[in-house]
């Protein structure tokens, strides 16, 4: 069994596929019409091309809203992505204009910081140990 797909629910795909491209770096993977205005919208690493692939899903179920405000309430980061360096990336993406609700901290050998995607989510990035 392996992870090849997951999913953050998005407000607006355009947006989002312009906010995880231009600002967090992924690249556009997979962008297939579904319906009348959706789409089956996937970014991956530019380091891993055929790696695992974030599929940029609509927020339309109604459940969707309750979850994630919910989780944006408790400050609970709907997904988390791994960087080299998390202070690096936090004042790269604080300099483009990125909203952090958790600036860099340091938890033992793993340091986390939490920012606001632009469409819904709050997302985490961390450093682990190797």
């Amino acid at each position: 069994m392996k992870i090849r797909l997951t999913s953050v629910f998005v407000d607006d795909q355009a947006k989002a596929l312009q906010f995880y491209t231009e600002v967090l770096g992924f690249v556009k993977k997979h962008d297939v019409p579904v319906g009348d205005k959706d789409r089956w919208l996937t970014v991956v690493s530019p380091d891993e091309p055929g790696g695992i692939e974030l599929l940029l899903e609509p927020a339309g179920h109604p459940a969707v809203k309750t979850y994630r405000d919910a989780l944006t309430e408790d400050g609970i980061p709907l997904a988390q992505f791994a960087v080299d360096d998390v202070r690096g990336e936090y004042q790269r993406m604080r300099d483009l204009g990125v909203r952090f609700t958790q600036e860099p901290l340091d938890m033992g050998p793993v340091t986390t910081a939490v920012f606001d995607d632009t469409c819904g989510n709050l997302i985490q990035i961390a450093t682990l140990p190797q």
